[in-house]
């Protein structure tokens, strides 16, 4: 789709040589255009879009308050050492490891805790699940933490704050 185009006439330099021609060369854009908008549409057709790794947690109506039995409440305390504290009620917290020690990757809570957890809630319907974990905590122990809870549909769980209190109750445990 190009268009070679001569010149008209002879041209001469001033001191009478002749100069090499020059061909004008013209190049129609149009139908390189409508392949790269073929293109396009191609591709953002058949491309499947990335879509959001969310989870849904279903939040109580502000203001609402549930009172449960101590020992219904199994509390979850996690330290910056990627171990879980575990007590219930007011019991003394035992300590259980967070991730299996084979597990390179730890995006797998341990066996011992899935374990512990599945026999409390399965041994007890009320178990209200109670996790708190400190600020020098990493985030990916939460988002396992959810994740295993999602996969064993345990729904009655509650995120609450650390405090010096919870501190205290590791140190005891230690």
């Amino acid at each position: 789709m190009g268009i070679v185009d001569s010149p008209s006439g002879r041209r001469f330099s001033r001191k009478g040589r002749k100069r090499p021609q020059r061909l004008g060369f013209h190049l129609d854009m149009t139908p390189m255009v409508d392949v790269a908008f073929l293109l396009l549409t191609f591709f953002m057709l058949t491309t499947t879009f990335s879509k959001l790794n969310t989870m849904e947690i279903k939040t109580p109506p502000e203001g609402s308050e549930v009172r449960v039995a101590a020992n219904n409440v199994l509390t979850l305390r996690i330290a910056d050492d990627s171990m879980a504290y575990c007590s219930l009620g007011s019991a003394a917290p035992q300590r259980v490891p967070l991730y299996d020690s084979r597990d390179s990757r730890q995006l797998a809570l341990s066996s011992e805790l899935r374990q512990l957890l599945k026999q409390q809630v399965t041994s007890n319907k009320k178990t209200v699940i109670v996790i708190k974990i400190s600020e020098e905590a990493k985030y990916r122990h939460l988002v396992a933490l959810l994740d295993e809870l999602n996969l064993m549909n345990i729904e009655r769980f509650s995120l609450e704050d650390y405090t010096e209190q919870d501190a205290l109750e590791i140190q005891r445990a230690m």
